[in-house]
């Protein structure tokens, strides 16, 4: 269980809550359950080496510390599924329709970013010993950064504006709660409720691999990460190998 003296701590301002979250991990001084969000971030990351743009105040930008034992053997997807499903329940709480979550941890709704999710783990040799889980949440932001494809925001979602740690508090308890299931539900639960939340299952997409686009029709993500995929013949593939064309 996670202590009770766990709590989100809001930081004014910070490059980054992962890099913050990690240096007191490499330190030693990181506990399982602790999580910052900034008001301020000024070099989020995103998958792949990708930046993450937010307003000032304008969005959720948290980070939760997991000890990987904790997770009682779990492999590290499904804590991204986990991850994935609490940022699920947050948004569904307020935009009750079209949430999904992406392949592999995007938050969209209808066919527009709303999120992203960026796990970082830390290893000692082969040994996984802990996770820093970054979450970005658009809420009140209206400007996004012209070289981003799809974004939106619950605000612009709803037409409402919402009180931004409010709403950091109640991401942090649906993320942990979650992660928290993992020492408890059977993985291949987890690995169902993320299927069935998952955009464009069962449809038929277009990918592209290296220079080769094809269509195909998604039919699901394994526990190991893979997305799996039917057409002619059956295929799975690995993060980073193959692109949405959307």
């Amino acid at each position: 269980m996670i202590p009770a003296a766990a709590l989100l701590k809001i930081l004014d301002h910070t490059d980054s809550t992962n890099n913050y979250a990690m240096a007191l991990v490499r330190k030693g001084l990181a506990r399982h359950g602790m999580a910052f969000a900034a008001k301020e971030q000024t070099d989020g990351k995103g998958q792949r080496g990708k930046s993450w743009y937010m307003q000032p105040g304008k969005s959720i930008a948290l980070s939760l510390v997991i000890r990987a034992d904790k997770l009682k053997g779990a492999p590290p997807f499904a804590l991204s599924m986990a991850v994935a499903l609490g940022g699920y329940d947050f948004l569904k709480k307020y935009a009750p329709a079209d949430i999904k979550i992406k392949w592999p941890n995007d938050l969209y709704w209808r066919d527009r970013k709303a999120g992203g999710i960026l796990i970082e783990n830390a290893f000692n040799g082969t040994k996984w010993k802990w996770s820093v889980a970054g979450i970005g949440i658009n809420i009140n932001q209206e400007r996004f950064n012209k070289m981003l494809p799809n974004p939106i925001s619950l605000y612009q979602v709803t037409g409402r504006e919402y009180d931004v740690i409010k709403l950091s508090n109640e991401l942090y308890a649906a993320v942990l709660k979650r992660v928290e299931s993992l020492s408890t539900a059977s993985l291949d639960t987890i690995v169902k409720e993320y299927n069935r939340h998952l955009y464009k299952f069962n449809e038929t997409v277009r990918l592209k691999k290296g220079a080769v686009s094809f269509t195909t029709v998604i039919s699901g993500v394994s526990l190991h990460g893979q997305l799996l995929t039917k057409g002619a013949i059956e295929e799975s593939f690995d993060f980073g190998e193959v692109e949405w064309l959307l």
